[in-house]
C-alpha cells in the first residue's frame, strides 16, 4: 500500500511540474505602457517624445528565461511630442511619415539572463519598413497579482539607444544628435478567461 501511495505523488508530482514552469502570457497594458525617447537638440536642449497607445504580448518564464518572448506593436497615433506643432512634425515624411508607415513593431528573437531581476533582450525593430537588431537591458520590476483585478501581472523597465539615420529618420542629423535614448516601462496581465 505504501509503495502505491508513494508512485501515485510521484505520478502526480511529474504530472504537476510542467504547469510549474510553464511560460504565462502576459498582454501588454497600455495605460501603463511608455515608449520614451530623447534626444539632444542643436545642443540647446534635450527634447522627448512618448510612444502611447502600445499593444503587444510578452511571455515569460521564471525557470528557464531563454524561452521568455515579447512582440510589441507602436502605433504612430500614439505619437506624442507634448505640442500640437511638434507632433505633427514628428508624424511628417521629414521623420516618421506616419501616413504611409502607421506603426513601427519589435519581436524579440533571444531573451538572456543579465544578472538578479536583469535581462537582456535581443529583438528586431521595424521603422519605416527597416528592421534593425536592437537589444534591450530590462530589469524586472515586480510579478505578482494585481492588488485591482487580482490577475496575474508582470512590470518590467527597459532601456537602449539607438540611431535615428539607421532607420531612415535621419533629418537633421548630426546637429540635431541621431542618437536617441529609450526609456520603457510597462505593466501586462495574464487576460482574464471569456
Amino acid at each position: 500500500m505504501r509503495i502505491r501511495l508513494l508512485s501515485a505523488a510521484a505520478l502526480l508530482a511529474f504530472a504537476a511540474a510542467p504547469a510549474f514552469a510553464a511560460p504565462v502570457t502576459y498582454k501588454i497594458d497600455p495605460t501603463h505602457t511608455i515608449v520614451l525617447a530623447q534626444w539632444n537638440h542643436f545642443g540647446f536642449s534635450n527634447p522627448s517624445a512618448s510612444f502611447g497607445n502600445v499593444e503587444g504580448t510578452l511571455v515569460y518564464d521564471a525557470a528557464d528565461v531563454a524561452r521568455s518572448s515579447v512582440e510589441v506593436t507602436l502605433p504612430l497615433s500614439g505619437l506624442e511630442g507634448f505640442s500640437a506643432k511638434f507632433n505633427e512634425h514628428l508624424r511628417s515624411a521629414d521623420f516618421f511619415d506616419a501616413a504611409k508607415f502607421p506603426k513601427a513593431t519589435f519581436k524579440s528573437t533571444k531573451v538572456e539572463a543579465a544578472g538578479e531581476g536583469k535581462l537582456k533582450v535581443t529583438g528586431d525593430l521595424t521603422v519605416k519598413d527597416i528592421t534593425r537588431p536592437v537589444v534591450l537591458d530590462v530589469t524586472l520590476n515586480k510579478a505578482a497579482d494585481h492588488p485591482m483585478t487580482k490577475a496575474p501581472t508582470i512590470g518590467f523597465d527597459a532601456t537602449t539607444t539607438l540611431s535615428r539615420t539607421e532607420f531612415g529618420v535621419g533629418n537633421y542629423a548630426p546637429a540635431v544628435s541621431d542618437e536617441v535614448e529609450l526609456r520603457i516601462t510597462t505593466e501586462a496581465s495574464v487576460p482574464k478567461a471569456k
